[in-house]
């Protein structure tokens, strides 16, 4: 696996998917399966990178042109793994996406697909507030 931060944004191409830099160490299985439908794979670690860095890094690669589908995928829980999510919607500020763009967490051994509501949720926790258990 690459580190994102460090590839010229004119190499990725294909199926591209980012995660976060641990997650092939603690879900190996999960992160397998991910793996097996990308055709390149780059980490990220956004305790090391801060996010609008890599939302510059990333928005540049898509310009590119070559990258035909993105996904991201985070371990659950951890509050720099969750900026990845938002990385999305912070390109979409400044460009159009004209490739699906999908988001992913692996709490154990099996992705789990985040849609983009319920990662606009996790940004806004007066929202989150008023969800009763």
């Amino acid at each position: 696996m690459k580190d994102l931060m460090t590839v010229n944004v004119y190499l990725p191409q294909g199926r591209v998917l980012i995660c976060g830099s641990c997650l092939e160490d603690t879900h190996p299985e999960g992160f397998a399966k991910l793996k097996a439908e990308a055709d390149e794979v780059y980490a990220l670690c956004l305790e090391q990178t801060h996010i609008n860095m890599a939302i510059t890094k990333i928005a540049a690669m898509l310009g590119t042109g070559r990258v035909t589908a993105l996904s991201f995928a985070s371990v659950d829980r951890s509050p720099h793994c969750t900026q990845l999510h938002y990385i999305k919607h912070e390109i979409e500020r400044t460009m159009k996406l004209d490739i699906p763009v999908k988001s992913y967490v692996v709490p154990d051994e099996e992705p789990i697909f985040v849609s983009d509501e319920a990662i606009d949720l996790s940004k806004s926790l007066s929202k989150l507030a008023e969800i009763k258990p």
